[in-house]
């Protein structure tokens, strides 16, 4: 199975669960992890602008990698979704949780 269809099914079964287990608008928390780089860090947190985001990062125990959370006021599952694919296209080597 290629990367885009098992992708491609992922999202559709996340739009599935978060239908069925929020009512909408609701807060969402996306997590991320990047390598320990500051352009990395800062294009996640600029994606973020102007939608009232609360964002946090933490380092790595050896400082390798940071975690970005990302805590905001989503509209609906395919919003969410849609922030995903858009973070995963600009940042390259992000991992979304």
């Amino acid at each position: 199975m290629d990367k885009n269809k098992k992708s491609e099914e992922f999202y559709i079964k996340l739009k599935a669960q978060l239908q069925d287990t929020a009512l909408w608008p609701t807060e969402y928390l996306y997590k991320f992890i990047v390598v320990s780089e500051i352009s990395k860090i800062e294009d996640i947190k600029s994606l973020f602008n102007h939608l009232g985001a609360v964002i946090q990062t933490r380092p790595s125990k050896n400082g390798k990698y940071t975690s970005v959370s990302v805590n905001v006021r989503m509209k609906n599952p395919d919003a969410v979704i849609l922030k995903y694919k858009e973070v995963a296209e600009k940042v390259e080597g992000v991992i979304s949780l």
